[in-house]
């Protein structure tokens, strides 16, 4: 059976260390164990990581601590314009504004990755019913797979 390809957003790797939210961290150190045991195929991007380095210095060194324990690969938004172009998709159809760019970009680097799944704890933006039909429409009018959107409980099913 082929592994699914997953695309971590940073509210993923955030709350592996959010004492604040117990429920959501227990939730993503399971997803965790699958991960380091190799269930998934997994991709971040190098926004997740300026997300990351923006946290306090304790913080940051335990989520990029968690980074260390897996494989995964690192797509550099700035080498494909089409994310970019994905991206603005969004903006240009109302989906979200631009003050949430970089949430853009994450669902836009999962796209032109060619990942099965998005996921994150961001209902706000990104798991979302407004998100989902959005990911649908730009994804069959520009020619990629239809790209799922799942918080981490999905995965763990």
């Amino acid at each position: 059976m082929e592994r699914l390809k997953i695309y971590l957003d940073s509210s993923v790797i955030s709350l592996l260390d959010q004492n604040d939210s117990p429920e959501r961290m227990a939730y993503s150190h399971k997803l965790w164990e699958k991960i380091r045991a190799g269930e998934f195929e997994v991709v971040i991007s190098d926004v997740v990581k300026v997300e990351i380095d923006q946290c306090n210095e304790i913080k940051r060194n335990i989520l990029l601590g968690y980074l260390d324990e897996i494989e995964y690969s690192m797509i550099e938004v700035g080498n494909y314009d089409r994310i970019f172009d994905i991206a603005e998709r969004f903006i240009d159809l109302g989906i979200l504004k631009k003050s949430s760019f970089d949430d853009c970009l994450h669902i836009a680097a999962a796209i032109i990755s060619g990942c099965d799944v998005i996921v994150s704890w961001n209902f706000g933006l990104i798991v979302n019913h407004k998100m989902i039909n959005g990911v649908k429409v730009i994804t069959a009018k520009e020619g990629y797979p239809n790209l799922l959107i799942y918080a981490p409980p999905m995965l763990l099913e």
